[in-house]
């Protein structure tokens, strides 16, 4: 009984001995005037407060080194004013009103976006700064982040920065004064080649791009008086836009050489009699030279606004340049018919124009699906062809005429030319060399001396002038013959029947008097 009583007072006594440990806890704060601590009340969020001695870092407070860290760059003085650059429109009044007064406040940039910032400078004497960033709108924000949010944002953080500082494109930001806000490791590296390593916020526009430039244009900067080509792709945003730099060096001196060639192209088919019209794959011009102009009589600024295919061939037309067609349809039916052969292969075509001039037209595909014309005046070329035809008709008519067989070789036996007669005696296409027609004069003559005789003639140097024989022919009827040396190693063989062949009895019946006395007398 004892025993029960002892331990009741036991914990009697240790119950009252907590409640009194909690009231005076409670009355602690109290007596002190301040407000009791809610269990779920968050810590007061840290002041970003930083110390520097002639420009280096000599103490910080948690807050303050963690935003350090994240800030790109090297040396903490160097991070920390490239971040108050991009916030404050000019932070080194600051810095110069705080070495004046001993202290100073500067108000973040509203165009910006960092209106609510504030940052307080304090000269301490013996070369100590003290700068304090404020935002009031966090100063007293508890914020609960997620561990696991918050290092994949981290991680995405620094692939984003890592991505953009080793992008080998010029990359930044402008405001719409023309302010650079911000900007990559790469446009950096440029400030520092042209500012000899000394950078200096506000960082200075490399490329001057007017306000009103389109989403696209190409633009230079000269370093060291070597000139080097960017494309600037512009983004516009709210109060701000984003410039990328592309390097274009490649490209523009591939342009360059591009022109270059063209140019010497150009002054080589500008000395060409013959007329050049290059089309693209949409079929416009794209290229040509004086001749056409003088040959076909388009004018030069027709041709240089870069007519398309048909509109140049229709322009022909109506100058009677063309060869005229039936009817319209036919005429679409032709232009259809000289692309797809000028562009599947060489095609080749003779106009004969209403003028009377002749032109030979060459189509020609080129590489991407271009395709070119030629045109040339082929006038003198047809004129001369059709004398040429015409003097060897003459010629062929004089032959004929001839009352000798003859035969006409090249200097390597080569058989060039025949007459009638010749063909009658020896016969048409039997031989078509010199050594085939002496196998067949040798069979005729039986290899005779006649013939051994006509074979050495033909084998002798043409110095030997003319020479003369006779031999048996096909009927074997005896032939006299002679051979005649020509110019360029030719040699001309002349058959004459020694004996005038006679004339059948019914033929003379059907003459007069005087022609049968005659074929009488020959017989």
């Amino acid at each position: 009984m004892t025993d029960g009583i002892t331990v009741a007072i036991a914990v009697a006594a240790g119950t009252v001995s907590v409640l009194l440990a909690l009231l005076i806890a409670r009355a602690i704060p109290m007596l002190s005037g301040t407000p009791a601590r809610s269990p779920t009340a968050m810590p007061a969020v840290e002041p970003i407060v930083m110390l520097f001695r002639d420009r280096r870092l000599v103490d910080a407070t948690g807050s303050a080194r963690t935003l350090l860290d994240a800030l790109p760059g090297d040396g903490d003085w160097s991070k920390l004013w490239v971040w108050l650059a991009q916030r404050f429109d000019n932070p080194q009044v600051a810095l110069e009103k705080a070495a004046a007064d001993g202290r100073a406040t500067l108000s973040g940039s509203s165009m910006r976006g960092a209106s609510s910032l504030r940052l307080q400078a304090e000269d301490m004497g013996q070369g100590l700064l003290r700068l304090e960033i404020v935002d009031p709108q966090l100063g007293h924000a508890g914020i609960t982040i997620n561990s696991h949010s918050l290092a994949a944002m981290e991680d995405e953080l620094s692939i984003l920065r890592e991505s953009v500082d080793h992008a080998p494109v010029l990359i930044w930001r402008e405001n719409p004064e023309g302010v650079v806000t911000w900007a990559n490791a790469a446009y950096l590296r440029e400030v520092e080649a042209q500012m000899d390593g000394e950078v200096r916020w506000p960082l200075p526009r490399l490329i001057e791009l007017p306000a009103d430039a389109g989403l696209v244009r190409r633009a230079q900067i000269d370093l060291d008086q070597k000139v080097r080509w960017f494309d600037c792709h512009l983004q516009p945003g709210d109060n701000h836009r984003t410039i990328f730099a592309v390097p274009a060096d490649e490209a523009v001196r591939a342009e360059r050489s591009l022109r270059e060639f063209v140019q010497t192209l150009t002054k080589t088919f500008a000395d060409l009699p013959i007329g050049l019209a290059i089309f693209d794959r949409e079929r416009r011009l794209q290229l040509f030279n004086p001749a056409l102009i003088d040959l076909t009589g388009l004018p030069t600024g027709f041709l240089t606004a870069r007519p398309t295919l048909y509109a140049t061939l229709d322009a022909l037309r109506e100058l009677r340049m063309v060869p005229e067609p039936k009817d319209f349809s036919s005429w679409r039916s032709s232009i259809a018919t000289l692309e797809t052969e000028a562009a599947s292969g060489h095609h080749v075509e003779t106009w004969s124009l209403p003028g009377g001039q002749t032109y030979r037209v060459t189509g020609r595909p080129h590489p991407d699906g271009a395709i070119a014309f030629l045109f040339e005046d082929i006038t003198s070329e047809i004129a001369m062809t059709r004398r040429f035809k015409a003097e060897l008709s003459l010629g062929a008519e004089v032959m004929d005429a001839m009352e000798s067989a003859v035969a006409i070789f090249d200097a390597d036996g080569r058989l060039l030319s025949t007459n009638r007669l010749f063909e009658e005696l020896w016969g048409a296409h039997v031989a078509t060399t010199l050594r085939g027609f002496n196998e067949i004069w040798r069979r005729a003559a039986e290899d005779s001396p006649g013939y051994q005789a006509l074979r050495a003639a033909l084998s002798a140097d043409r110095g030997e002038g003319q020479q003369k024989g006779a031999l048996a022919g096909p009927d074997h009827a005896l032939l006299s013959w002679r051979v005649c040396p020509l110019s360029g190693g030719r040699r001309m063989v002349l058959f004459v029947r020694a004996v005038p062949k006679a004339t059948p009895a019914s033929t003379r019946d059907a003459m007069g008097p005087t022609e049968a006395r005659r074929a009488t007398a020959a017989g």
